[in-house]
Parts: C-alpha cells; structure tokens; sequence
C-alpha cells in the first residue's frame, strides 16, 4: 500500500476530495487511484464489511453535531471488523452530499477520520456524489487469522457481553419526547466505540463466536442462535445497563456497538483482567443449550422484546 496520493484534476469534485484529504493528513494513504491496493499478511484472512448512515432513518440533523455523524457512521462499519475478530487494514468512504450540507463537508470527515484513527485504520479510497439525503456508506477491510462467525457457538458454551448497554435507545426516547437526552445517554449515541482492541484480546482468550450488537440484545442474540443451530438461554437479571436506563432499552435498543461473545465453559475467561485494561466490563449474560431461538430469564418479563428493523 502506498502513502502517496496521486494528483487530481480540476472541478469542484476534485476540490472537495482535496479538502478532506488535508483534514485527514496521515489518516488516508494512497488516494486518487481507481481502486486502493493493499497487502494481505501471510497466514490472514480479508474481512471485508459495508455499512450505511442516511439521514432520517439513522440520525436526525438536530441531534447531532457534522462531527458526531461522521465518527458514528465510522464506528458502525469498523465495529463489524470487531465482531469478526479482526485488524483494520483499511477503509472506503462513499458520501452523498446535498447542497444544504457541503458546508459541513469538512467537519464530517474529521469525524470519520477521528474514528478511522482511532481504530488504527487508514482511510484509502472511496467516492463522493450529490444526493437528495446526506448518506455515508463506508466499506471497510481488516485481516484475521482465525475470523469469528455468528455460526460458531456451540452446546454448552457461555455467552458474555462488552460494556454497558441502553445509552444509546434512552438518548433516541428522549429526543422523539422533546427533551434532553443526559449526558451519558447522549455519548453513547454520538459517540460509541468499536471493541476492535477488545475483540482481538477475546479471541487470544479463547472466544470462538461473536456478534455487536447493532439491532438490539436480544435480535442479534437470536442471530447467534439461528446461525448456530443452538437455544440460547439469557440471564437479564445479569443485563449490565447504562445508569437511568429501562430495561427495555438496554434489551431492544440498537446501536450499540458493544460485543456478544461465546466462550467454551471450560474455558472461561478472566473478566476481571479484561475490565482492568479496557476500562468496561465483561458480564456473563447466558448460556447456550440444545434446540432452536432464545429464552429470556430473569425480571419477571414473558414476551420477547423486537430488536431494530430497517425495513418495519
């Protein structure tokens, strides 16, 4: 892979794509190209994931700041690389900019590059165009050697998951009521992190199956389980929520970007240890079992909550 931008042609395109390569500096290599090059370690294997941010269906303008849109759209895609176990090699920024928004150009590209660096991952390509909506669909391209799949979890082994959850679905409530979402509520919308560090800590610990938690816990749960072939039993007494959260936004609210991991029970894993070096917990939430689907356990509840769905 190259760091050297090649030199771009007139037109107000062109202009644009220059100005966001100066906000990105060392963040982007290579650029200008009709397709990015890159070099694929010996012994790894290329994970490759696309995700979409558009306006209106996952983020309102009045909630967010230009930056905050970029770096969540930036998360999202890298945190696929984390379900997957795997280190970022490289991303591709395809943007839809209308008129009313190419004042923010610049500021959306800090954001994207913000996250981009922060998960070690160069920006190398990707494509600009006018659009009715501001969309970001970013595709982004990491190596493992072992990548995990959701069809990896097994009879008997025990389901964890990353951090704190409900942040983001009680900043979503209080903005559809006209309030003021709270402090941490709002954080773990605007700005979430991809568990890329965390991921690659989990797989040398033992973890062979995992999925973020984009659609909500329990949805991408039952994603598990049917891609597994496995019944996965959930504790949501054990649920750990973000302070002043319902139970039902940390066990259906989406976006996340937190981690489920299955560990073989006699493995095990060291949470203690995991939450002294990332600074979030690691909770066992479940176990899997013979047969199909999800059972929920714990605080009384019988239905089973719906996860988010683009198309409902």
């Amino acid at each position: 892979m190259t760091d050297a931008h090649l030199a771009m042609g007139e037109g107000r395109e062109f202009d644009a794509i220059r100005t966001m390569l100066q906000v990105w500096g060392a963040r982007a290599s290579g650029i200008g190209d009709d397709a990015a090059i890159l070099d694929v370690p010996a012994g790894q294997r290329l994970v490759v994931s696309t995700d979409a941010t558009v306006e209106g269906v996952h983020f309102r303008r009045e909630w967010l700041k230009p930056e905050e849109i970029g770096f969540r759209a930036a998360v999202a895609a890298l945190s696929d690389l984390a379900a997957m176990g795997a280190l970022p090699l490289g991303l591709l920024l395809g943007l839809g900019v209308p008129q009313d928004w190419s004042r923010s150009l610049v500021a959306i590209a800090r954001g994207v590059g913000d996250a981009a660096a922060a998960a070690g991952c160069p920006i190398v390509g990707g494509n600009l165009s006018r659009a009715k909506e501001l969309s970001l669909t970013l595709t982004v391209l990491g190596t493992a050697a072992r990548p995990l799949e959701r069809g990896g979890v097994r009879t008997g082994d025990v389901l964890y998951v990353t951090g704190r959850l409900g942040g983001p679905r009680a900043a979503v409530r209080a903005w559809m009521e006209g309030s003021t979402p709270r402090v941490e509520h709002r954080a773990r919308f605007a700005a979430p992190r991809p568990r890329i560090a965390e991921a690659r800590w989990l797989v040398d610990a033992g973890c062979h199956a995992a999925i973020d938690i984009s659609d909500g816990l329990v949805a991408d749960a039952g994603h598990l389980a049917q891609a597994s072939g496995v019944r996965l039993e959930l504790d949501l007494d054990a649920l750990p929520c973000v302070k002043g959260v319902s139970l039902d936004e940390a066990v259906s609210g989406g976006e996340e970007y937190e981690l489920i991991v299955a560990f073989p029970e006699a493995t095990g894993v060291d949470v203690v240890t995991f939450e002294q070096r990332f600074g979030v917990p690691l909770t066992r939430i479940g176990v899997a079992c013979d047969g199909t689907g999800i059972a929920i356990k714990g605080a009384s509840r019988v239905d089973q909550p719906r996860g988010h769905d683009h198309f409902s």
